[in-house]
């Protein structure tokens, strides 16, 4: 009888880290460069889109938005449906998605089409980042989670480094639709492999059968996450830092550089070292937070190095090009923290609803970031017209994200320690 008990338990105990482990969260990830290098790549081409499609500038917007929005809406049911069904009916569907909107964005003839490959892309992308963090989670146990989605951001942010000059490099080649069609055909491959081996450590059994009821299963579920307050916390922690991160190396950071007199390639570099520096710090700050049992230390620290690095690019006159690729590099470096929201958010909920919990601190990163994007754009024209310029108009601009940082700052002061270690009674 106790031979068949111990085969019981060999057969139902999953088997984390290994082989397996690692190939499933390698195609896991290789997904997300998938898609982030299209998405880098809308911001290239989508110039010689407007010229060949005949879409207007105004379109050319609402074709970014659409795909926004979208993303951000599924987004939030991404990780729950992950929770429900598994990585291995969610992932591999994800990655065809991503290829079919691949297919239909380097095919468009026109303004709908071009609509709806966004929306494809969107709902395919929605499970990317968080699929990969909850490959992790599952595959290599929760005590790693925080460690192995660190490891999918240093992937992440080092593709975001550089995909944008291979993108460019690669169109004075080949034309934007052949481009995008040879990354079709990639996605292709990536879809059959995901099909073949994305596999969950132990089988994972839907709650509901119905679409209607599978539907108000996982909408119950993303709601019993969000009204956790340390959920809350967490997510509006990464919120207001990852936004930050996003403002600065999306759109602002070239032009505060540029701000102290410096040439616009070196302000470029300057702030692909933002992209570096996230790489670094999150192969080491997670690990970091392990090691000393704390979320709410590191965030501390990485908050207050951030909000010094961008109140010396900001207020020290006249920087060479040499010290505002170190300060970005460094706030980059400290932007790491911002990981912990999803270790913090997973911390404080059942292991079955990591997927739903690193959903919400994920979409309201997004979402935020947003916001915190084009709030800059008005006040550089507000500074204008008072008759400010250079590194003033600069300081002026960015004072929105300069509170957002204080803010978060002071959030970290306040927030709870929710470290397994420390705080054992956390989940639900």
């Amino acid at each position: 009888m106790s031979t068949v008990n111990n085969a019981d338990m060999a057969r139902t105990e999953p088997k984390l880290g290994g082989a397996n482990a690692w190939l499933v969260w390698v195609i896991a990830t290789t997904f997300v460069v998938f898609l982030f290098s299209i998405q880098t790549g809308y911001a290239i081409v989508n110039s010689s889109m407007q010229a060949s499609t005949g879409v207007t500038v105004a379109q050319v917007g609402i074709i970014a938005a659409t795909y926004t929005w979208v993303f951000a809406f599924c987004q939030f049911y991404g990780g729950a449906i992950l929770d429900q069904l598994g990585a291995r009916r969610v992932l591999p569907i994800s990655v065809a998605l991503v290829t079919a909107g691949t297919f239909l964005f380097a095919n468009a003839s026109g303004f709908g089409m071009l609509l709806l490959s966004q929306t494809v892309l969107a709902i395919g992308s929605c499970t990317g980042f968080v699929g990969a963090g909850y490959v992790g989670g599952k595959w290599f146990g929760m005590a790693k989670f925080g460690v192995m989605f660190g490891l999918v951001q240093v992937v992440a942010a080092a593709t975001s480094s550089f995909s944008q000059n291979l993108i460019g490099m690669a169109l004075d080649v080949v034309d934007w639709r052949a481009l995008f069609n040879y990354v079709g055909f990639f996605g292709i491959g990536l879809t059959a492999i995901a099909f073949l081996f994305v596999r969950d450590p132990e089988p994972v059994h839907p709650e509901a059968k119905s679409f209607g009821a599978f539907f108000v299963s996982v909408t119950k579920a993303l709601l019993s996450v969000a009204k956790n307050v340390q959920v809350l916390v967490a997510s509006a922690y990464g919120a207001a830092t990852f936004g930050a991160m996003l403002a600065l190396g999306v759109i602002w950071a070239p032009k505060i550089v540029m701000a102290h007199g410096i040439e616009a390639g070196t302000a470029y570099l300057a702030t692909s070292m933002l992209w570096i520096g996230l790489a670094v710090g999150s192969a080491i700050v997670p690990s970091w937070s392990e090691r000393n049992h704390s979320r709410k230390l590191p965030n501390m620290i990485g908050t207050a190095v951030q909000l010094a690095s961008l109140a010396a690019l900001l207020y020290i006159p006249n920087l060479s090009g040499i010290a505002c690729i170190a300060l970005l590099f460094i706030f980059g470096f400290a932007n790491a923290s911002h990981m912990l929201a999803f270790s913090g958010a997973a911390d404080v909920v059942p292991v079955e609803k990591i997927g739903t919990s690193a959903a919400v601190a994920n979409g309201s990163m997004f979402i935020f970031g947003g916001i915190l994007m084009g709030m800059p754009g008005a006040r550089f024209g507000e500074a204008a017209e008072m008759g400010l310029e250079g590194i003033g108009a600069s300081q002026f601009a960015m004072l929105p994200i300069t509170v957002v940082l204080v803010a978060a700052l002071v959030l970290t002061v306040v927030m709870k320690e929710t470290h397994p270690a420390k705080n054992k009674g956390a989940k639900e």
